[in-house]
């Protein structure tokens, strides 16, 4: 299956590079003084962001070669109309906000857990968790952006596939494949690693779908991606769609005699879980009517569960399996 070779060594090689910028801003927050946090955190953010930017426009500056490799050289009269302009694409987070003021939040975080008592070891850990991931999404965000712009540049490109890897988040695993219209905006976390490929008449991915993405996983890292039960779930047939996007809607009611955790999510009428729960009723503020009967989490399951059977019986029955 593909996505091609070529989107997925390009994502690699932006993955590479964030992460590099990441370590090179390690190296300037574990030279901070710590009894003086903010004044020394003020003497070095200038550099860091320096670096950010320069990895930004770096980031930018890969789009172009890439698709040129992958579609061709665009066919265009005028084949500088439109260049990728990498400075554009520097200084700011993927929210458009000030670089300069986000790389400030990482010595607020260490500041407010001293201020707590906390250890300083542990506030500067703290700090330097938030700088990777301010640095890595910054860089990531721009890559994207950039892939997006040029892509959209190109009359050719009608959408994008969305290029998801194995260790990616669960969230991410069931968008894997998905299609979408080049103006239709990425939807990424805070260090989101997945990437793009431009679909066009000539150059059509063929990707693996969230259920051979997770085919592909091994035991653990399906442990790691959708925690123990969830895991036990996939085993069991689970569909991962259910199961991950039933984790949006997650709270506690008493079901059977006790208190267990339940999710909202796809108990509408249109909703797979609803069509198999039914008894419906008209919430205020839903537009669609709701099941009665609470749909309890697979965590829930497996605990309440008899045998494998009657867990089989009850992930069937709350629409985790098909």
């Amino acid at each position: 299956m593909s996505p091609s070779p070529g989107a997925v060594a390009h994502m690699e090689a932006r993955r590479r590079l964030a992460l590099a910028t990441a370590i090179a801003a390690h190296r300037m927050w574990r030279q901070l003084d710590r009894d003086n946090l903010h004044q020394s955190w003020l003497g070095s953010v200038g550099n860091v962001l320096a670096l950010v930017m320069a990895s930004q426009m770096r980031a930018a500056e890969m789009t172009s070669p890439w698709l040129n490799r992958l579609l061709g050289p665009e066919n265009d009269d005028r084949p500088d109309a439109n260049r990728i302009n990498s400075a554009a694409f520097a200084g700011v987070d993927g929210a458009g906000r000030p670089l300069g003021g986000v790389l400030m939040a990482p010595v607020w975080t260490a500041l407010r857990l001293v201020t707590a008592g906390r250890p300083i070891a542990q506030a500067m850990l703290a700090g330097q968790s938030l700088l990777d991931a301010i640095v890595q999404t910054a860089v990531a965000d721009v890559g994207r952006a950039a892939d997006s712009v040029g892509m959209t540049a190109r009359p050719a490109v009608t959408g994008y596939i969305r290029v998801v890897e194995g260790g990616a988040c669960s969230r991410c695993v069931i968008l894997a494949g998905a299609e979408y219209q080049t103006d239709k905006a990425f939807l990424r976390h805070p260090r989101c690693k997945c990437g793009m490929e431009p679909v066009t008449r000539d150059h059509t991915p063929d990707p693996p779908s969230p259920k051979q993405l997770v085919a592909q996983m091994s035991e653990e890292q399906r442990r790691k991606t959708f925690g123990e039960a969830g895991a036990k779930a996939l085993a069991e047939g689970a569909d991962v769609g259910q199961l991950v996007n039933a984790r949006r809607g997650m709270q506690s009611a008493v079901v059977y005699g006790r208190k267990l955790q339940i999710t909202t999510e796809g108990t509408t009428r249109r909703g797979f879980a609803g069509s198999r729960l039914r008894d419906f009723q008209k919430v205020q503020g839903q537009r669609y009517r709701v099941s009665r009967k609470p749909r309890v989490m697979p965590e829930e399951i497996f605990r309440i569960a008899d045998n494998r059977e009657h867990a089989v019986r009850l992930l069937h029955q709350y629409g985790y399996i098909a």
